[in-house]
């Protein structure tokens, strides 16, 4: 593996962009860095479970108290949400139709919900993942995934992925339903893994999606004959040294190092960053710009919530050790 001028500048953007996570927590008032393309440009969270659509899913469709623990409940309410993967649209089909859940789910009001939004011209679905429609009978595209999540729950998906061994296993009961594909079958799992209904380790099974696809290759001139995924591994394997050798500070989530899924989200984040920063570094998409500004959210950050069997001690709204201004390792 022969690592490009970008390949620090992975470790430097983990290490800052976990910075203003913390930083943000500890003080909601902006900026939280001197980086200008981190200032500018919207960035996931080095964590993929710490982002905000990540933290709604596990803390009010997941884990909220009121809410069935049910195998069936679990993969229904996960799945809706996540096909959507946009926490108005959800809160849109619950100020309509009520709770959901999939015994008292009727598909056709959440269908006319959708029909009514988009004839207002509001958007139904996050701009996160390209989201094919399946092809199941139905002319509008929420209408097929709407029929795409009835026939898993009509052929017993949720028991099998409970009875699933391993992480691979999920995916591969996953992978054939249409309209996926490897990528979006993954992180399904990935979801899924974050409630009770599931207790694997995130460190046994990775996927690399087109955009970590194009920062591997930005990161290394070639990687012999690595794939993708033993790639990711790789960096697993490395952080702690790599962040030592830069003289970064980086103790993870809450202690929590980075998993598979989070050094392959880091990938996607750098194939962007290096847009600006590299931008010499053409990488296999030869893309030159970073679509998304940053906006400030609308929602305040909130206390957060990860999977309990993490065992996370989160602190107290208030006082988390955000890293200080003079502390940064800048870009």
């Amino acid at each position: 593996m022969t690592p490009t001028c970008v390949y620090d500048t992975y470790w430097r953007f983990a290490a800052e962009r976990q910075a203003i996570y913390e930083r943000r927590l500890k003080d909601n008032r902006g900026p939280w860095t001197r980086d200008l393309v981190l200032r500018n440009y919207r960035f996931t969270n080095v964590y993929r479970a710490a982002d905000r659509v990540s933290q709604y899913l596990i803390r009010d469709i997941q884990y909220r108290s009121d809410r069935d623990q049910s195998p069936n409940e679990l993969f229904f309410r996960t799945l809706l949400f996540k096909i959507f993967n946009k926490i108005e649209t959800w809160e849109m089909i619950e100020d309509a139709i009520g709770p959901v859940s999939w015994q008292r789910a009727d598909l056709n009001s959440i269908e006319q919900v959708l029909d009514d939004a988009l004839r207002r011209g509001t958007r139904i679905y996050s701009a996160a993942y390209i989201m094919p429609s399946p092809t199941l009978g139905h002319d509008r595209k929420h209408a097929n995934h709407l029929a795409l999540l009835a026939k898993m729950m009509d052929d017993g998906l949720p028991d099998k992925v409970q009875c699933a061994r391993s992480l691979r296993a999920v995916y591969e009961l996953i992978k054939p339903y249409p309209g996926l594909g490897p990528f979006l079958a993954f992180q399904y799992v990935v979801d899924l893994n974050y409630s009770d209904l599931l207790e694997f380790d995130e460190a046994d099974f990775v996927i690399a999606g087109p955009g970590a696809l194009d920062g591997i290759a930005k990161c290394f001139g070639n990687v012999g004959n690595h794939t993708a995924e033993k790639v990711i591994f790789e960096m697993v394997e490395r952080q702690d040294r790599e962040f030592a050798r830069l003289g970064l500070s980086f103790s993870g989530l809450y202690g929590r190092k980075l998993q598979p899924i989070d050094c392959q989200n880091i990938f996607c984040e750098i194939s962007k960053y290096a847009r600006v920063s590299h931008p010499e570094v053409r990488g296999l998409s030869d893309r030159k710009r970073i679509k998304q500004s940053y906006r400030p959210a609308v929602r305040p950050l909130e206390q957060p919530m990860f999977p309990p069997r993490w065992n996370l001690t989160v602190p107290s709204a208030g006082s988390h050790p955000g890293l200080e201004f003079d502390q940064l390792q800048l870009l």
